[in-house]
């Protein structure tokens, strides 16, 4: 049986990749910043799929976060053959108006935890000859839209570029690039939603169903969503001045309240 760690685990994209990958009867390692949610999350996917969940409390914004994952990744007594790099958040506010502090811690969770962690799994997969990374950025990734949308295209390029390092060698990597997801993302970074329309928004255990496809059939990056295909291929048209000016307007209409 095959284990998945999954962080951000108690909620949103991460709490539906935890229930589809228990459904599928994959062991578990569940990781986030909130030790009750994570119980009582692991106590309900082994009750109802019989699979274990493990839980790691951890804070990847921190040092010892970060550390405490990466151990778990490199143990080889028990081996994760899938990683998702899924914990993240997002700021309220232009550049400028979100203090430094965390526009760094930003870069901390969404940067260089996924590098750390991505580094540890994969290199004990590399050693088996087989497994899987997910690393989880946005359709933000695509265009000039401030810390957030500039560190989620590092996650793009990064997967890409450790994907084509790793061809061979039995470890896959993907990033996935969802666009908006009806999760908690928003309540918790105070972003109002009114202004989306009811078509931009997606379902997370379809997205998840998506995106295992796409990871089964071996792509480096997943847009899981016709809709939001269609306008990535349009984004690609656009000159980058215009693209700006389209993306601080649809930040304005959108985005943070």
């Amino acid at each position: 049986m095959t284990t998945a760690l999954i962080t951000g685990a108690t909620a949103g994209i991460g709490a539906a990749f935890a229930r589809r990958l228990a459904s599928e009867g994959h062991n578990l390692v569940l990781v986030a910043r909130d030790t009750a949610r994570l119980r009582e999350q692991a106590t309900e996917l082994h009750d109802r799929h019989g699979v274990e969940a493990e839980v790691l409390t951890a804070d990847l914004s921190s040092e010892e976060g970060i550390s405490a994952v990466e151990k778990r990744l490199s143990d080889p007594r028990e081996p994760v053959d899938l990683l998702v790099n899924n914990a993240g958040f997002g700021n309220k506010g232009r550049f400028l108006e979100v203090s430094m502090e965390d526009e760094l811690t930003m870069l901390k969770v969404h940067c260089e935890a996924v590098l750390r962690l991505t580094a540890a799994a994969a290199r004990s997969m590399r050693e088996r000859r087989r497994g899987a990374v997910v690393n989880v950025a946005s359709v933000a990734a695509f265009v000039p839209r401030g810390t957030y949308g500039a560190s989620k295209s590092w996650v793009v390029q990064f997967t890409q570029g450790a994907a084509r390092d790793l061809a061979g060698s039995g470890v896959r990597l993907m990033a996935l690039c969802p666009g908006f997801v009806r999760t908690e993302f928003h309540q918790r970074a105070g972003m109002g939603t009114e202004n989306i329309p009811g078509w931009m928004w997606l379902d997370a255990d379809r997205l998840v169903s998506a995106a295992l496809t796409d990871l089964a059939r071996g792509k480096a990056v997943s847009i899981p969503d016709p809709r939001y295909k269609a306008l990535m291929g349009l984004v690609k048209l656009a000159p980058r001045g215009v693209l700006g000016g389209i993306s601080s307007k649809t930040g304005r209409k959108y985005g943070p309240q």
